[in-house]
């Protein structure tokens, strides 16, 4: 099943069975989605308008960098469930000898360590997004700016729930080295996060 070809009523009630997938990851990169797609919105909103001629060239970027970024995000919604369905299939493995329980621990450590990776890849790409917020924002069409707004508070929900999920996953991962460099480097990323959405958000007066 590719989740991002459900319609919305058949996602929501996807996540709301009793499936473990999609969860709070795909979640996650949907969030990111939907405020790519709102900066996308505002910047064609501005595009054409004779008020905002001199920053055509900016909207354009923006239109283009959030209508890829939208794009990949759809496609990380089932990366995310497609990841945390090997873990379970990797603990399905038979352990019947010892050759076979090396197998499927290693197995299980290769898949956790993917669905790990893949939540952190939708928290690093969410972060790109308040930058194309801003540009929107503060240049935009200003009858859009409170979907500009949206537009951070999605991206923020999405770095935050994203590395929620890579934090659950990294528990049960052996490998030192590889949980230390990704929590240093989502360390880095929420330092920043609230304040940007913040400072945005600021922006917009009311």
């Amino acid at each position: 099943m590719e989740l991002r070809k459900l319609t919305v009523e058949g996602f929501i009630n996807e996540t709301a069975s009793s499936s473990p997938a999609p969860g709070g990851g795909s979640i996650a990169a949907l969030n990111a989605s939907s405020s790519a797609a709102l900066i996308a919105m505002v910047a064609n909103l501005t595009l054409g308008k004779e008020k905002y001629a001199a920053v055509e060239g900016d909207m354009k970027e923006v239109a283009a960098k959030a209508t890829a970024l939208k794009d990949d995000f759809l496609a990380l919604i089932d990366e995310d469930s497609n990841a945390f369905n090997k873990i379970m299939a990797a603990f399905k493995m038979p352990k019947d000898t010892d050759e076979a329980k090396k197998a499927r621990s290693a197995a299980i450590q290769d898949a956790t360590k993917g669905a790990a990776l893949v939540p952190f890849k939708v928290g690093q790409k969410a972060n790109e997004l308040f930058a194309l917020a801003e540009t929107v924002i503060t240049k935009g069409n200003q009858n859009a700016i409170t979907d500009g707004a949206v537009a951070a508070m999605n991206a923020r929900a999405a770095v935050r729930g994203a590395f929620l999920n890579v934090k659950i996953n990294l528990g049960s991962i052996k490998d030192a080295l590889f949980v230390e460099d990704l929590k240093k480097r989502m360390a880095e990323i929420e330092k920043e996060v609230d304040a940007r959405e913040k400072a945005l958000l600021d922006q917009v007066k009311l």
